[in-house]
Order: structure tokens, then C-alpha cells, then sequence
């Protein structure tokens, strides 16, 4: 399965949803980005795509199927257990950091409070995931 110059972002707080999408145009990101607003539509969308994101951003506290769960079925899929998957959250729960990095997140990051330090971190983000750091590429 090969990955694409998209951005699965699975938010379910609408508030930080649309800030994150805005932080991502304000950073030029050419990317097309999917949402998903729960577990269950984040996993939906991976495990029905030809090919994958290039980077998921997951929050952990997500309706239906939470951020964790979600994070272990991808990663428990040969297909798609390379997917970058960086976890977005206001928890800064020591348990949560531990159990994301034990299932395989790449990256970790609390969701700053102020607007301008959230834009900001979601926008170099998505620069590196999608200019700086060099994919995989993924076959079927």
C-alpha cells in the first residue's frame, strides 16, 4: 500500500479541528486532509484507502474507539503498522505517554493551550511529516 501526500487528522472537538486545519494551510501544507472525528471513522478510513496517509495525527480521547485502541489496531495490521502516527492531546497523563510509545506512536505532543503555541506546533508538524522526514513506501 503505498502512502500519499495526505493528512488523516481524528479530532473530535470541533474547536480543534478547525484549528488544526488551520494551522496546517497557514504552514503551506500541499497536503489533502481527511478527517475523522472518532476511532471508529479513523480506522474506516485507513483500512479503506489504496493508499495510506502520510502521517495520521490522533488524538487519544475519541468517541467510540478511543485514540489507544485505534493506535493498536493499526499497528497490529501488516498493512498498515509503518503509518507515521503522531499522537495530539491534552492529556499529560504519564500512563497515556507510556501506553501510546508501548503501541508504537512516533511522536508524542501536548496540545498547547494557547491559541498561537497550538497553531504553531501543529503546523511544524505537518511540515516535517510531510517535507522534511524521507517515507516509506508501503506495497500491497
Amino acid at each position: 500500500m503505498a502512502m500519499q501526500a495526505t493528512i488523516l487528522l481524528v479530532e473530535d472537538n470541533p474547536d480543534d479541528e478547525r484549528l488544526a486545519v488551520r494551522a496546517l494551510r497557514r504552514a503551506n501544507i500541499s497536503a489533502e486532509i481527511l478527517i475523522a472525528r472518532n476511532g471508529e471513522e479513523a480506522l474506516a478510513t485507513v483500512f479503506n484507502v489504496n493508499c495510506l496517509p502520510i502521517v495520521m495525527i490522533l488524538d487519544l480521547k475519541l468517541p467510540k474507539i478511543d485514540g489507544l485502541d485505534v493506535l493498536r489496531a493499526i499497528r497490529s495490521n501488516a498493512q498498515t503498522r509503518l503509518l507515521p502516527v503522531v499522537i495530539l492531546t491534552s492529556s499529560s497523563e504519564q500512563r497515556d505517554i507510556i501506553d501510546s510509545y508501548d503501541l508504537g506512536a512516533n511522536s508524542y505532543v501536548r496540545k498547547p493551550i494557547e491559541f498561537d503555541r497550538f497553531t504553531d506546533a501543529v503546523g511544524q508538524l505537518a511540515i516535517y511529516w510531510t517535507s522534511i522526514n524521507e517515507p516509506i513506501t508501503l506495497e500491497r
